[in-house]
C-alpha cells in the first residue's frame, strides 16, 4: 500500500486537497474565458469523465467578471489563473471563485500581494502558489549559473511561501513543475520535506495525448508512489477531457482512487485466433460510460487467458473465431467472435 505523507487539508469550495482527502483530478480549460457558454459547456464535459476542480485563464478584465457567471452553472469549484495583475485577482475573488492560483513574485509590489491575502482570507479562498520552471526570478536564476534547477525552484516557492506566511496565510497549496521528470520529481520531493503544504502535481508541457501520457505517467506515479501528491493536472496538448482521463488512469493504476471499470487485456502474439486488437478495443470504448467497480479481462488465447480470467470479474478468452464468456472464473457463455462485444456488455450491464 502506498504510504501518503501526511499534508495540511484546505477546502477548495466542496472539496478537499490534503489530510485524508483522496488525490483529486484537475483540468484547464482551453476556451476563452470571456466566452461564458462555451467555457462552461466545456466544464460540463470535464465533468462528465471525472474532473473535480476546473481552472480557467484570466487574461483580462472582461475574463475575470465572466467567472461569477460561469460559477453559477458549474457543480464543481473554480479556479482563477492569474498572472501580473492584482487587479484581475481582485475581481475575481469578488466574482466568488473558489480558489486562486498566483505566483506571488510577478503579482507586483508585496502590498498588493497583502490586498490579495486579505481579501482571500475574508472569503476562505486559499491560494495555490505556482512554480514554473520556465519563468523563476532572475536572481535565482543567476544564483544557480542561469539553470533551472530543482533546488533553485524550491528556493522561489519558500520565498513566495514566506510571503503569504508573513500575511497569517496558511491556505496554500503549491506547485513545482518542469517539463522534464527529473527536475519535476527532485522539486518535489526537496520541499515536500520542508513543508506539509499539499502539493498540487504535474510535469508541465508534458506534450501530445501520446508522449504527455507516458512523460505524465512516468513523473507523477513516481511521485505519487512516494507519497507526495494531494491533487493533479496532467498537462496535454490536447482536449482537456484526455487530460482526465489519463488522470484517472494513473491513480486507479497505484490503487489510489477507484472509478469506473478497470481493463485487463493481453499483448497480440502468433498464438491469438481472434482480432483481439480490435475487440479489446471496443471493449474499452463500450465499457468508457458504465461506473461499476469490477475487473474486466480481454484474453487472446488460453496460455494466460484462464488464469487472468479467474481474477477478473468478467472476462472474455478468445479461441478461434469464438471466445468464452467467463464469470469470476467460471465458463458462463460460448460465443461465436462477431457476437462477442453485444453478449459481453450485456455481462457487464447485468453484473
Amino acid at each position: 500500500m502506498i504510504q501518503r505523507k501526511k499534508t495540511k487539508k484546505i477546502k477548495v469550495g466542496d472539496v478537499f486537497i490534503g489530510g485524508d482527502a483522496p488525490v483529486a483530478i484537475q483540468s484547464m480549460c482551453n476556451t476563452d474565458t470571456r466566452d461564458v457558454k462555451a467555457t462552461v459547456a466545456q466544464i460540463k464535459k470535464l465533468i462528465q469523465a471525472g474532473c473535480e476542480i476546473i481552472r480557467v485563464a484570466v487574461p483580462d478584465m472582461e475574463a475575470a467578471k465572466a467567472l461569477g457567471a460561469i460559477k453559477k452553472q458549474i457543480s464543481i469549484p473554480l479556479v482563477a489563473d492569474i498572472h501580473f495583475s492584482a487587479e484581475y485577482a481582485m475581481e475575481a475573488i469578488a466574482q466568488g471563485i473558489d480558489k486562486l492560483r498566483i505566483n506571488p513574485g510577478n503579482i507586483g509590489s508585496e502590498e498588493k500581494v497583502t490586498m490579495l491575502v486579505k481579501a482571500c482570507k475574508e472569503k476562505n479562498i486559499p491560494i495555490r502558489i505556482g512554480i514554473n520552471g520556465g519563468s523563476l526570478e532572475k536572481d535565482i536564476l543567476e544564483k544557480y549559473n542561469n539553470e533551472v534547477t530543482p533546488a533553485g525552484m524550491v528556493e522561489s516557492a519558500m520565498r513566495h511561501i514566506n510571503i503569504l506566511e508573513k500575511n497569517d496565510f496558511y491556505d496554500i497549496a503549491i506547485s513545482l513543475k518542469a517539463s522534464d521528470i527529473e527536475r519535476t520529481v527532485e522539486a518535489y520531493r526537496l520541499l515536500s520535506k520542508k513543508v506539509d503544504y499539499p502539493m498540487h502535481i504535474g510535469v508541465t508541457e508534458a506534450g501530445s495525448v501520446f508522449r504527455g501520457t507516458i512523460v505524465s505517467s512516468i513523473g507523477l506515479g513516481i511521485l505519487l508512489y512516494d507519497g507526495i501528491g494531494d491533487t493533479l493536472r496532467i498537462s496535454l496538448t490536447a482536449d482537456p477531457v484526455e487530460e482526465v482521463k489519463v488522470a484517472w488512469e494513473i491513480l486507479k493504476s497505484l490503487g489510489l482512487r477507484k472509478r469506473g471499470i478497470c481493463v485487463t487485456s493481453c499483448p497480440t502474439c502468433g498464438r491469438t485466433e481472434i482480432d483481439l486488437i480490435k475487440l479489446a478495443g471496443e471493449v474499452e470504448e463500450a465499457l468508457e460510460g458504465i461506473d461499476k467497480d469490477i475487473r474486466v479481462a480481454v484474453m487472446g488465447c488460453v496460455v494466460n487467458g484462464p488464469g487472468e480470467a479467474r481474477e477478473a470479474d468478467l472476462a472474455i478468452v478468445g479461441g478461434r473465431g469464438v471466445g468464452l464468456i467467463m464469470k469470476k472464473g467460471q465458463i458462463i457463455k460460448k460465443v461465436d467472435e462477431k457476437d462477442l462485444l453485444v453478449e459481453f456488455i450485456k455481462e457487464v450491464k447485468n453484473f
